[in-house]
C-alpha cells in the first residue's frame, strides 16, 4: 500500500469515527431540556430569545459567534475577534442557513450541527477533521 493509500485510508477511518461520535452525542443532547431537533437533524437551544425580525434566504446577516468542535476546540469565532460577521444566508453551511431563518433578531441560539449540514466530509482545519459535528453559541445581531 502507497502513501496515498495509507493517507486516504486514515481520513477514511477518521471520517468514521468522527460521524459515529457525533450521532452518539446528538443522540444525548437531544434528551437535553429545551434542546429542539429539526426534521433535517439540526439542534438548537434557545438561549435569548429576541423580538426581531427572521430573515429570510436572500438576507445577509450580522452575527457574533463562537465555533467549537465536540471536544470544546475553537475552530472559529468572531468573538475571540471582538468584531462580529456578516454573512448572505444562501452562501454558509446548510445548518446556519437553516437555523438562522428560525430565529428572531436579537436571539442567541446554541445550534449543534451534524456534519450532513456543516462540512460533510471535507477536513477544514486541525480542529475539524471529516465528518466533524460542530457546536456554536449564535447571536442574531442584525439584517442587513
Amino acid at each position: 500500500m502507497g502513501v496515498a493509500e495509507l493517507l486516504l485510508k486514515k481520513k477514511e477511518e477518521l471520517a468514521a469515527k468522527n460521524l459515529a461520535e457525533g450521532l452518539a452525542f446528538m443522540e444525548e443532547n437531544a434528551k437535553q431540556p429545551g434542546v429542539v431537533t429539526t426534521e433535517s437533524g439540526l439542534q438548537y437551544e434557545i438561549m435569548v430569545e429576541g423580538e426581531g425580525l427572521k430573515p429570510a434566504l436572500e438576507d445577509t446577516v450580522l452575527c457574533h459567534y463562537h465555533g467549537t468542535n465536540l471536544a470544546g476546540e475553537v475552530f472559529d469565532s468572531s468573538v475571540q475577534r471582538k468584531k462580529p460577521a456578516a454573512f448572505p444566508l444562501n452562501k454558509v453551511i446548510k445548518g446556519w442557513t437553516e437555523a438562522l431563518q428560525l430565529m428572531p433578531v436579537g436571539s442567541k441560539w446554541k445550534l449543534t450541527i451534524p456534519a450532513h449540514l456543516a462540512y460533510k466530509k471535507e477536513q477544514i482545519s486541525k480542529e475539524l477533521g471529516p465528518n466533524s459535528t460542530l457546536v456554536f453559541e449564535v447571536e442574531l445581531m442584525g439584517i442587513l
